[in-house]
């Protein structure tokens, strides 16, 4: 078992302790120890974290943390604190002997699965670089504590809620769900100095104008529903101003702050209430085909530039109104934007032009006996959809879209055009699958070229 941790202080007395700790570089303005760029390039060359963070289940991260203990003989630690509602292991990971207690806590929403993967790059990261700086600062300076799968159960069905079919996150005043007692105690025997939660937000999260994806969002926890300020909430505006700094170079423009309305069964908000103030992630779409390696490496980022801004005192200088800049989260983000199309829409109406604005979901299956994910897309919203942003966006201006009838159509593909007014077994509208062929003018007259094809 761990020791009691003895650092219950306030946020000046926090901060002085740090400086003292590390005297030159309190000194030093607020400059990282380590740029974003030369924590990107080791993430590049060193990361272990899996392709697909969804596919990772509770039996291949009790083997990976074996590992990691394995590995590294009195560095790491863990202990299971519990176990979930059907009997899976809930595990606690700690590391460094500094004064300064940190909680960090993943996945309690068990489809949000991107900072579980960066957790096992800061744990590679720690392993290799022990006895270099920062690492050897963040480690005298802090004990860290990771709970890296709160709900184990979830995961494993790629879900959000537990097996109770209840919110983990909205059950903090309660405490019927297992996993919910389990952080509730675990924080009370710790009484950790500063608390991080770590999520995924919907891929339709935007930020900005035009919308961008919002690839990461932050959120200084408030306390109560006036939001007071206090040092606690200092000090997390603080870290949320040192993960935008770290961030901004490699996701500029995609960096968005969350709402801070004060949420009385939400367990950030209750343990900023117990004393412990906290720091949100959340992780949402990312601008790529492939999205998750670019965001577990935003994350790995993001937990080192803070957890090393808080060792060596560099979060104190941070300017909260760096955080406090951020634009806010929005919903007007898509999958995919089909924009300016002729729209033969299969119901036998007469053609018209529209944009058509697809949405996108994860879904994990055990296919052979093997995880598999696949995405589910759908038709949002259709009309003028241009305040609204995309990962991808389609410009069919002078094409057609028709319902996918043919599933052998290939782009480059020679068709003809449907007749409007015959109703097909297929069609474009709010709600449907998005299955679509665009076509464009061919060659001869009456001929069309399949351009694109969306399943």
């Amino acid at each position: 078992m761990i020791p009691e941790l003895r650092m219950r202080t306030s946020g000046w007395v926090f901060a002085a302790s740090v400086l003292a700790a590390h005297p030159a570089s309190a000194q030093s303005g607020a400059q990282p120890s380590l740029t974003s760029q030369q924590l990107a390039r080791t993430w590049d060359a060193e990361h272990v974290s899996p392709p697909l963070p969804p596919l990772l289940d509770h039996a291949e991260l009790v083997k990976r943390l074996d590992a990691v203990v394995a590995q590294s003989p009195g560095l790491f630690r863990m202990e299971k604190i519990g176990q979930s509602v059907e009997g899976r292991s809930i595990h606690h990971v700690w590391v460094g002997s500094g004064p300064v207690g940190v909680v960090l806590w993943l996945q309690m929403h068990g489809d949000e699965a991107t900072a579980t993967s960066a957790l096992l790059d800061v744990f590679e990261y720690i392993r290799r670089h022990r006895g270099e700086e920062p690492v050897r600062g963040i480690l005298s300076s802090l004990t860290l504590h990771f709970v890296p799968m709160l709900n184990p159960d979830g995961a494993d069905l790629f879900q959000r809620r537990n097996a109770q079919s209840i919110d983990i996150n909205r059950d903090a005043l309660r405490l019927q769900t297992p996993e919910g007692r389990i952080l509730k105690a675990l924080r009370d025997r710790l009484k950790p100095r500063v608390g991080f939660n770590l999520h995924n937000q919907g891929w339709r999260t935007s930020v900005g104008e035009p919308p961008k994806p919002a690839s990461i969002s932050l959120l200084s926890v408030a306390s109560d529903a006036s939001r007071t300020e206090n040092a606690g909430r200092v000090l997390t505006r603080k870290l949320c101003a040192i993960i935008r700094d770290a961030l901004e170079p490699l996701a500029s423009g995609q960096i968005g702050r969350y709402d801070d309305e004060f949420e009385v069964r939400a367990f950030g908000d209750n343990i900023t209430l117990w004393g412990t103030p906290v720091v949100l992630i959340e992780t949402g779409p990312w601008p790529s085909e492939v999205p998750d390696p670019p965001l577990v490496r935003l994350n790995f980022i993001a937990l080192v530039s803070a957890l090393d801004a808080l060792a060596t005192g560099r979060v104190d200088r941070a300017d909260p109104k760096r955080y406090d800049e951020l634009p806010k989260n929005e919903s007007r983000g898509l999958y995919v934007l089909v924009q300016n199309a002729t729209i033969i829409n299969g119901a036998g109406v007469p053609p018209f032009i529209a944009d058509i604005g697809i949405t996108a979901s994860r879904r994990v299956r055990v296919v052979n006996g093997r995880r598999e994910m696949q995405v589910a897309t759908a038709i949002d919203d259709m009309g003028d959809l241009r305040t609204l942003g995309a990962i991808r966006t389609i410009d069919a201006s002078g094409m057609t879209v028709i319902p996918l009838l043919d599933e052998s159509l290939q782009p480059g593909q020679t068709v003809d055009l449907p007749e409007w007014r015959t109703a097909s077994t297929a069609t474009i509208g709010v709600g449907q699958p998005a299955r679509l062929v665009i076509l464009k003018p061919g060659g001869e007259p009456g001929k069309f070229v399949v351009e694109a094809v969306l399943r």
